[in-house]
């Protein structure tokens, strides 16, 4: 566990304090909240998936729809972490933050439905989810069960139960517009929120890097926790370049029990 200094730790307390007198406080995730479950991020150099294959060969809608067999072959190391995966201690104490009454939604841009493991209770996917599937011809909608365990053991591509046409997982790929309902949910709770925490997000992929934003101008406070900097650091009321898997779990006892985080790393 890293020893933190007391500037970080000064910031930690005052992340805690915003986020008790908070009334309509709402949280942003992005991939670097699930780095420490083992899943890798997309943008990492050297170790994320981009840096490692161009997405729009593999991973945009015109490539799904022309070659499907090659997306299921590329994703499926990555389903397979991702069904695999448990949350970290930032999923769960923005679960418990969530459960106590200071988040009302978390907003999350990944796609592997840890917050919900971690016993979150209302999480907007602006990116879609692994847990349905949606068939290319009848449009079908059914649940991933049944169909990604003999995917992730055997690749077997999976196929509409009703048409036979090929079913797409109900993730959001390039070229895609993001679902209706869930992006208009996510904008709301950002207009109309007094502050926002983001927690693992790069702030790099458009249009939900612009969420923050549309907080600011609504006067909300913003809290970043992140391992890299971003656009928006200037702007933060609380800057917090670290490892969110211990950030945030500091943020939340300080909230939960209103005491003072030097007493998690003396």
């Amino acid at each position: 566990m890293t020893i933190l200094s007391a500037q970080t730790l000064e910031c930690i307390q005052y992340a805690a304090e915003l986020i008790r007198k908070s009334q309509r406080a709402v949280v942003l995730t992005g991939a670097g909240i699930s780095t420490p479950s083992g899943i890798p991020d997309f943008r990492s150099e050297g170790t994320g998936l981009w840096s490692k294959m161009d997405p729009m060969e593999v991973a945009s809608l015109n490539a799904f729809r022309y070659a499907p067999e090659r997306f299921y072959e590329w994703i499926r190391p990555l389903a397979t972490q991702i069904y695999e995966a448990a949350p970290n201690p930032a999923h769960q104490a923005l679960a418990r933050l969530q459960a106590a009454g200071f988040f009302k939604v978390i907003i999350t841009q990944n796609i592997d439905n840890l917050h919900q493991k971690a016993g979150a209770s209302h999480v907007v996917e602006t990116h879609g989810t692994f847990q349905t599937m949606s068939c290319t011809q009848c449009f079908e909608q059914v649940s991933s069960n049944g169909f990604i365990g003999p995917y992730i053991r055997d690749g077997l591509v999976p196929y509409c139960p009703q048409c036979g046409g090929i079913l797409k997982p109900d993730i959001i790929l390039f070229g895609e517009q993001l679902p209706v309902h869930t992006w208009f949910e996510a904008q709301t709770a950002c207009r109309n929120c007094d502050l926002i925490l983001v927690a693992g997000s790069s702030l790099e992929v458009l249009p939900v890097a612009g969420l923050p934003l549309q907080a600011l101008d609504g006067g909300a406070h913003l809290i970043i926790a992140n391992l890299s900097p971003t656009y928006l650091g200037v702007r933060a009321d609380v800057l917090l370049l670290g490892d969110v898997a211990e950030i945030i779990p500091l943020i939340a006892e300080c909230v939960l029990h209103d005491g003072s985080s030097e007493s998690y790393h003396g």
